[in-house]
């Protein structure tokens, strides 16, 4: 066997430092790539921070209901909100306005509830019963045919609201309402009768008896000891540029100062944005829902302690820059 000459010798020991510069190099560069996925890993989390403190209502918080997450929401710390104002005199009754449906109440067609939803909702406790709700369609005998409609209560209703009876006015302010009014709002809102006033007229006489009449016993039904008093229904809602059927707050008082309105759905109170509260809306499938004793009545209790409302419920929600963020200016 031929020996390896000196050149060979120095080409293997060149070789032997390359590959182990080439190794270290390639641990250094591993190093350097986790590092640098762990530095974009801590930007990405400090930009979702970021992200969070933009302007966006919270709603209030979830209490114990792990079925809804992506409505999970800070708490509220009333202790940590500023001290009461004082008032030289007594201090007017505070006005709650609460919305209807998935506020207080959550409501289906019999017909179209799953089995399994509503056993699960009444064996958790939920109460419920039955309405009965006249359809445009008429049976074979040329009658309204009949449907009906299953209404859950949320839970500690009648208790929130006799709470709420012992410190504020309460007034009833829905939209919801579903039947013949339905219809009705399509034809009178398309160009049907875009050549007769008169009957467009008589229609919306039509709707507005109709809308008393289908909530009226729902809200008989909940309220037995007529605690609310005042029931405004969807013809005491405005049209705006952004949305319609919006709860303008401005019919019940000139002042707002302590106005609130509770409503699961954030449109409903554009127009007055700081006195809203943004509640979690309810359904069957939230048997053990605490919102209105745990959560919004200990809210509403310390407003009824304000003269101004309004600069609490701005620092809570910032409902202002969210609507401005939907493209909404406030």
């Amino acid at each position: 066997m031929a020996e390896l000459t000196q050149p060979d010798v120095y080409s293997l020991r060149t070789l032997q430092v390359w590959k182990t510069l080439l190794n270290w190099l390639a641990f250094f560069f591993q190093i350097f790539v986790q590092i640098l996925r762990a530095f974009g890993h801590l930007r990405l989390l400090s930009s979702s921070d970021s992200d969070s403190s933009s302007p966006s209502f919270k709603p209030l918080p979830a209490v114990e209901l792990p079925d809804h997450e992506f409505l999970a929401a800070s708490a509220v710390d009333i202790s940590s909100v500023e001290d009461e104002e004082e008032s030289d005199g007594l201090m007017e009754k505070l006005t709650i306005v609460l919305d209807l449906d998935e506020t207080l109440i959550c409501a289906y067609e019999t017909s179209t509830l799953p089995a399994v939803i509503r056993n699960q909702a009444i064996e958790a406790g939920l109460k419920c019963f039955e309405l009965e709700c006249f359809s445009s369609d008429k049976d074979c005998e040329g009658k309204p045919k009949v449907n009906y409609v299953t209404v859950f209560e949320r839970p500690g209703l009648h208790d929130f609201l006799n709470q709420l009876g012992s410190f504020a006015d309460l007034v009833l302010f829905t939209a919801g309402l579903e039947g013949l009014y339905t219809l009705l709002s399509i034809i009178l809102s398309s160009n049907i009768l875009a050549h007769n006033r008169k009957m467009k007229e008589n229609l919306k006489d039509v709707i507005y008896v109709y809308a008393s009449g289908y909530a009226r016993p729902l809200v008989d039904r909940i309220d037995e000891e007529n605690r609310f008093s005042l029931r405004l229904y969807r013809p005491s809602t405005i049209s705006t540029e952004y949305r319609d059927h919006v709860k303008d707050l401005s019919c019940l008082s000139k002042d707002l100062r302590r106005t609130v309105i509770v409503d699961n759905n954030p449109f409903s109170f554009l127009l007055q944005p700081v006195n809203g509260i943004p509640c979690i809306p309810f359904s069957a499938g939230q048997p053990h829902d605490s919102q209105l004793l745990d959560v919004i009545l200990p809210l509403l209790k310390h407003l009824s302690l304000q003269n101004d409302v309004r600069s609490v419920l701005y620092e809570r929600f910032h409902m202002p820059e969210w609507f401005q963020k939907h493209g909404i200016p406030t």
